[in-house]
């Protein structure tokens, strides 16, 4: 097995475990963070109701259209602000963070510091 597929596998292990555990209500629910090579994206998912409430994703040109960042990480720091904005305009104040198998560093961190400066509570 080559190291690209069990870096995968371990990620897709670390993620069945937080699973058991994490759970989205409608009260709380649950932002969950994707990172590939190029893009990031997050979206707020209520599990009980079975549906994503609010995402951001810098997959939208739309939204990053007539900005510039420095690096990925900042790129990720904005989509934060941008689902959590969208996420209090939905009435959501609390969230349960979900690295989705991510190691808690870089781009992943800077999401969830990016919502935790616009106003969303862990």
């Amino acid at each position: 097995m080559d190291a690209q597929k069990r870096k995968k596998l371990s990620r897709l292990k670390r993620k069945k475990s937080i699973k058991k555990t994490l759970k989205g209500t409608t009260e709380r629910p649950r932002l969950s963070v994707f990172r590939s090579s190029k893009h990031i994206s997050a979206q707020i998912i209520d599990d009980i109701a079975g549906g994503t409430v609010v995402t951001a994703s810098s997959y939208e040109k739309d939204l990053l259209s007539g900005k510039e960042f420095k690096d990925k990480k900042s790129v990720a720091y904005f989509i934060g602000t941008v689902v959590a904005q969208r996420a209090q305009e939905k009435g959501i104040k609390k969230i349960v963070f979900d690295r989705n198998g991510f190691l808690y560093h870089g781009r992943v961190k800077a999401v969830s510091d990016g919502a935790r400066k616009a106003g969303l509570n862990f």
